[in-house]
Formats: structure tokens, sequence, C-alpha cells
């Protein structure tokens, strides 16, 4: 395969973007009221995203998290990956493309995060998941707010019946959740705030989900509704005991991030 500067693969992006974006603009405005989010297919040429496939890192070569909130396997250390997956994942930061997410959204003041703290890379094999959560409200320096979540998925030929598919709960766990399939070559924008619970549902078959994430951040909050908090979990509906676990631990660690601001460790994912 040709090989691609990252300007050029931004320039893809763009392209795409500009193909549909009055399309995803409504979109966007017609979810906007519970959590904001579109998604546009066949955002990079075919060989390019079957590259980055192909090249993705395996489970052993990242960081394992596992425990009753989330199995999955994430790494934001790119210089340990082929260059090609690291000038894919910052093309979604060039200038350009911020400014039409930002069109399309009409969100003002999008910045993207260089240090891809809990972006990255991430890989769900089977029997990973990821439970239904509000992410950390801030950066890691807790000046910006998180705004939106990028999410650009790149395992070809995946189907409905594998799982490992975005859930957006609108309503809340209590709720039904909007289901949207992880397709190759799929860009999901979603609106992170106080009420964006999303989930990744169990993966079923012996393959890996991959995936190249950002978030993009800003000076103020999403919504009025908006309040510095960690990363939140809950459980399913029909985890009752689970919920109680993940409620006591949501309760502790809001209670040690009041009293150390900045966490009392640093996040090894940065």
């Amino acid at each position: 395969m040709k090989s691609y500067s990252r300007t050029e693969l931004a320039t893809f992006i763009v392209n795409r973007l500009q193909q549909e974006q009055h399309a995803l603009k409504k979109k966007y405005q017609d979810t906007v009221d519970a959590v904001g989010h579109f998604y546009i297919d066949d955002v990079l040429p075919e060989e390019i995203a079957m590259a980055c496939s192909s090249l993705f890192p395996k489970p052993e070569e990242m960081r394992q998290l596992k425990s009753l909130k989330e199995f999955k396997h994430v790494s934001a250390q790119m210089n340990k990956h082929d260059q090609l997956l690291e000038d894919v994942l910052y093309a979604f930061q060039d200038a350009r493309v911020v400014a039409l997410i930002k069109e399309i959204t009409g969100l003002e003041g999008l910045l993207p995060d260089e240090s891809l703290y809990a972006g990255g890379l991430s890989l769900m094999k089977k029997d990973n998941f990821l439970n239904p959560h509000l992410d950390n409200s801030h950066d890691s320096a807790m000046q910006k707010w998180r705004v939106l979540n990028l999410l650009f998925y790149i395992s070809p030929d995946w189907q409905l019946p594998y799982g490992g598919h975005l859930e957006l709960w609108p309503q809340g766990v209590k709720g039904d959740p909007i289901l949207i399939e992880s397709k190759f070559n799929r860009l999901v924008v979603m609106a992170t705030h106080q009420r964006s619970w999303h989930s990744v549902n169990k993966v079923t078959v012996d393959k890996s989900r991959c995936c190249i994430s950002n978030y993009y951040f800003s000076d103020t909050p999403l919504t009025t509704e908006d309040r510095t908090h960690v990363t939140l979990f809950k459980s399913r509906p029909e985890e009752k005991l689970r919920g109680i676990v993940l409620d006591v631990d949501a309760f502790l660690r809001t209670m040690i991030r009041k009293v150390f601001k900045k966490g009392i460790r640093k996040n090894p994912h940065y």
C-alpha cells in the first residue's frame, strides 16, 4: 500500500465528512436533547482501513483492564505501534477535521487531546465488555471539560451477532439503550456530558473488535447540568449485586477526588 502523510489522511476524513455534512448535522441535532451523536461509514479508503486492522497490536501487546466495570485492552503509547496507526489517530485531530466536527455539532471551542488522556487504541476480544458509564468530566489537569468522543472502528466484516457494539442510554440504565454497530470503517461521534451514559455489549465470538479513539475537550461544559466527576460506572438492569458494588465504588472514588483534585496516582493511560 502507498504510504500517506497525516495531512493526506486527514484530507480523506474531511472529504468524507463534507459529503454527508448536512445529514450528519441533522442527525446530531435530532439527538442532542438525549445523547447527541452521529456516525458515518467508509471514512477512509478501504485499503487504509484494512491496513490499520492488520497492523493493530495484539491483546498481549496492550494494557489489560479487567474488573466488574470493564474487560478490555488499551494502549496510548503510540510509538510502540506502527506509524500508520498513530497517523490515523492524530488525523482526527487535524484542525480541518475539528472545524468540520464543530460545524456539524454546533459546539464552539473544541480542543483535540494531543496527550491521549483515555484516547488511543482499544481492543475487545471474546467475553470483553464495558459496563454503562459516564466518562471522566475533565482532562488530566482538571482544566478542560470532556465534550466529544470519537470512535473509529476498523475490524473487517464485524457483524451484529458478534457483540462489541456501542450502546447509548438516553434515559439512563433503567431505559432501553440505542445500539450503534461497530461496523468496519465507521466513525461514531457522541457527546459526553452528565447524562451521556454509554456502554459496549459483550463480544461473543473469538475475534477482536478494534477501535481508534479520540476525545475533544472544551473550556466550558456541554450542558448546564454538568458537574465535575470521576468516571462513573453502573450495572446493567439485570445485574443487581454488581450494581451495589459499583455504586459503592463510585461513591468512594468521588470522595477521594474531592480531597485529591487530580487523583492519588497518575493515570498510566496517558
